[in-house]
């Protein structure tokens, strides 16, 4: 299992509990899978060549990273080599990467906004009249929207290339003309078998523009709400790349726009499962456990009973989140929320902890499965979150009017 951060435990406790011996690699010494695992090495997941090392000394049966792109490229690496189950190394780097997608995708008749990968501010100041303001500025190898902005005239371009060279290994970023989203911005997750997409689950993603980041999914619902058509022809484009690619059998995380003639641009179809409690939603709604078959697939087990479920009631996911930074103090949730919609929360901070603005899923802190009777109660809920929710931020806020529990290192104390 590459990897053993907090967003990887979903994977690590399936693996567990599937009766798997768990190896962990993780340069974070307290990483929290590593209560879990019965080995643990403290091997970078990027470092390919250690991995294979240690891959071919211990004999493994199987190799996942969930959740990290980064990691998804090694995993590739290191089974081809042992002959272990996994889609092809070359095809993998260019699904994780989005210089080579982008020339992928053009090459093969793909809608694709006009994208070009640099090195230098200069060389992108250059050839920065070449496009269509506004634009986004890209790290090609960082997942979780970190290091990616917009930007409408050259004066930002400076400081908002040194921030996506910050958050690549390869110190590579694109520029590409932004897409002007048609209804929801599209996410979701998907599963193939020898190349099929026999599964998808898509969402509606939502962002907050008040947090440093404005690109970071914090809110994703289901079920998606454009029509079965639309739905029908991203299926196909999405296949078009798993057959090109000759992709194999496993999961993959979707990021998706709709212009308003209803062309289908594939932002990003990487190799791995989404995070921030996706997998999890996609099988409260529809039964299929995505993480239990990624596990699958990396073993070489039989996966061909996966079959295309379409989501049944309303469900979400919600990144908590800060707009400001500060001292965390705690986490208010209105009662009849906390009773009526929250199927599942958990904090990753504690009270006391220096807290960020959101600049990318990295710095989440925490997150919310939750549940609801109709669309119209989901999207009304969904809509006054931030007063349902409310951070604690430096000092104590206590409302007099509302019952609220003040949600403390996960202790529930009514007030």
């Amino acid at each position: 299992m590459l990897g053993g951060s907090l967003s990887q435990l979903s994977a690590i406790k399936k693996a567990r509990e599937m009766g798997c011996y768990i190896i962990i690699c993780d340069t974070n010494e307290d990483a929290p899978g590593k209560q879990y695992a019965h080995e643990f090495y403290n091997i970078s997941t990027t470092d390919k060549e250690a991995v294979l090392k240690l891959a071919q000394s211990l004999q493994i049966d199987g190799i996942v990273c969930y959740v990290a792109d980064s990691g998804a490229l090694t995993v590739a690496y290191v089974a081809e080599r042992l002959g272990l189950p996994s889609h092809p190394y070359k095809s993998v780097e260019v699904l994780t990467n989005k210089d080579l997608f982008r020339e992928f995708q053009k090459e093969n008749n793909f809608n694709v906004p006009k994208a070009e990968g640099f090195h230098s501010f200069e060389k992108a100041k250059a050839h920065f009249h070449h496009f269509k303001m506004p634009v986004m500025i890209k790290p090609v190898d960082s997942s979780g929207s970190r290091g990616v902005s917009k930007i409408d005239s050259i004066e930002q371009l400076e400081e908002k290339v040194n921030l996506a060279l910050r958050f690549s290994n390869c110190k590579r970023f694109i520029i590409e003309e932004y897409i002007e989203n048609y209804g929801p911005h599209i996410g979701g997750d998907g599963f193939s078998v020898e190349g099929k997409l026999v599964f998808r689950c898509f969402s509606n993603e939502y962002f907050s523009t008040d947090c440093i980041n404005p690109f970071v999914s914090v809110i994703a619902t289901w079920p998606y709400s454009m029509s079965e058509h639309i739905q029908n022809k991203i299926h196909y484009e999405i296949q078009r790349v798993l057959d090109l690619l000759k992709m194999k059998t496993g999961s993959y995380n979707f990021d998706i726009r709709i212009d308003d003639n209803e062309n289908v641009y594939l932002i990003e179809v990487t190799p791995r499962n989404g995070g921030d409690w996706n997998p999890e939603a996609i099988q409260y709604a529809t039964g299929i456990d995505l993480i239990e078959y990624t596990i699958k697939a990396a073993l070489g087990e039989d996966c061909s009973d996966v079959k295309m479920i379409a989501p049944s009631g309303y469900w979400a996911t919600y990144v908590l989140n800060s707009e400001k930074s500060g001292v965390f103090k705690g986490l208010e949730i209105q009662r009849d929320f906390l009773e009526k919609n929250i199927v599942e929360h958990e904090l990753v901070v504690k009270p006391n902890d220096t807290i960020s603005s959101l600049s990318g899923s990295h710095e989440k802190l925490g997150l919310m499965l939750l549940t609801f009777n109709s669309k119209s109660d989901m999207n009304e809920r969904i809509g006054n979150i931030s007063k349902l929710v409310k951070l604690k931020i430096d000092k104590l806020i206590i409302s007099l009017s509302i019952p609220f529990l003040i949600l403390q290192e996960k202790l529930a104390i009514l007030i």
